[in-house]
């Protein structure tokens, strides 16, 4: 299909467009990017979509959605979470390894992408476990992990406690310059935590999570790191001192990157009080000072990216007590606004800041991937989102297209609706105008 969108509002940070501009596409692709109401030479689009007062940007590019196939369907299905990414502008996705059966062997990955492609809408790139069953005792196939379609390699949320193994799981990486995804948490501190272990915990009486947890395993991780020479992303970076430990070991030149996962953006300690099991999450919420953390340090790049870390969970494991609900939280349909709110929140007054926000969602994330999306390049495949930046709504789980409804934002209001998305040159949601 070729279409023009015009009237739009562009924004591509890799292309430094903050501004008026049309898009033409054509085969699937971004065919060119003109100034407004120049025509493309020879074109003659399918259809003409007037993008006033939208922001036309490149689709997003989440860095962690749990699809929960195989093994989890009465969580959600593939099919459920593919249109919760359409509603949410999201157009390439992560997925972890830690579904049941676990993907460690290549005919799961191979049936799992070839399940999503089947459906023609989000780009799923499924990370591999690092270690067989996620045990942490031996090492997977990585080479043909990575020839059935894994982009990295992940223990999702289970440590490795056998240090020696990790070593060797990253030598082996390193050697054929596999990425690998670890969330930094220590093996024996917390683990039996439910809450992050501050004032507000032990006023509830709740089993704490202590912020060295993940300072603690940071420098284990860097350690390696430096022995190694693998490259390491960090997945959902929660602490004030992980982020300066952080920020001081890229100056230092270790290849590393990390996220946030979005609710972390915004939500602290305190959003649990009255046991709240919607704000359940792992790591937990923590204390204000490390929200404050989480925004600087996207502000200065030291947090790569914003993910969802879209984690649907079923009422049975999620209406219960706090201490016994599953970890977790719906998050495709919320990436935008939360990324929105970031952006309104703490760099109003910067003229980028629209195009910061949108960064930290599109391109900063495909560079942690090394993959040609999250920009709108002439010859780039033309995944693109169109949103209304200024619209709020509030949040109604129940109008979710995920089959996951739990989320601590139940009832709040937010900014941005995406009003259309587009996969490889094809409308794969478009809001009723009706």
């Amino acid at each position: 299909m070729k279409l023009h969108i015009q009237n739009g509002h562009l924004i591509d940070p890799v292309n430094g467009i903050d501004g008026k501009r049309d898009v033409f596409v054509a085969d699937g692709r971004i065919l060119a990017v003109t100034e407004p109401g120049q025509n493309c030479t020879g074109f003659t689009p399918d259809r003409t979509i007037d993008a006033s007062g939208l922001i036309v940007s490149p689709g997003f590019v989440d860095l962690s959605a749990r699809l929960r196939e195989p093994g989890y369907e009465y969580k959600a299905t593939l099919e459920s979470e593919m249109n919760a990414a359409m509603q949410g502008g999201v157009t390439s996705l992560v997925c972890p390894p830690d579904t049941d059966p676990v993907l460690d062997e290549p005919g799961l990955v191979e049936m799992l992408k070839y399940r999503a492609k089947s459906l023609n809408q989000a780009h799923v790139y499924p990370l591999g476990a690092l270690t067989v069953g996620l045990k942490g005792e031996a090492l997977t196939e990585m080479a043909e992990l990575t020839e059935s379609g894994c982009i990295g390699f992940s223990q999702a949320a289970e440590p490795v406690r056998n240090t020696e193994m990790l070593m060797r799981a990253m030598q082996y990486a390193k050697t054929y310059d596999y990425c690998v995804w670890l969330r930094p948490q220590d093996a024996w501190l917390g683990r039996s935590g439910i809450a992050h272990a501050g004032s507000v915990a032990a006023r509830l009486g709740l089993s704490g999570i202590p912020s060295i947890a993940e300072t603690i395993a940071l420098h284990m991780l860097f350690e390696l790191v430096r022995q190694t020479g693998v490259r390491l992303h960090l997945c959902r970076i929660s602490t004030a001192k992980g982020i300066e430990l952080i920020r001081k070991a890229k100056k230092e030149g270790l290849p590393i990157t990390c996220d946030v996962g979005a609710h972390h953006v915004h939500l602290t300690e305190n959003d649990i009080d009255f046991f709240d099991s919607n704000a359940r999450m792992l790591p937990p919420f923590r204390a204000e000072e490390d929200r404050e953390a989480i925004f600087l340090g996207l502000l200065d790049d030291t947090i790569d990216a914003i993910c969802s870390d879209h984690t649907p969970v079923d009422d049975d494991e999620k209406m219960l007590p706090f201490g016994e609900a599953t970890p977790g939280a719906t998050g495709l349909e919320l990436l935008l606004p939360l990324a929105l709110k970031w952006a309104e929140e703490r760099v109003l007054s910067s003229p980028d800041a629209l195009s910061r926000a949108i960064a930290k969602i599109t391109s900063d994330p495909a560079r942690i991937l090394q993959l040609e999306c999250g920009q709108l390049t002439p010859g780039y495949v033309a995944d693109l989102c169109l949103f209304d930046p200024a619209f709020k709504w509030i949040v109604d789980p129940s109008r979710f297209a995920s089959q996951g409804k739990h989320t601590p934002f139940t009832g709040k209001t937010l900014s941005g609706q995406v009003k259309m998305t587009i996969v490889e040159g094809r409308i794969a949601y478009e809001t009723d105008t009706s």
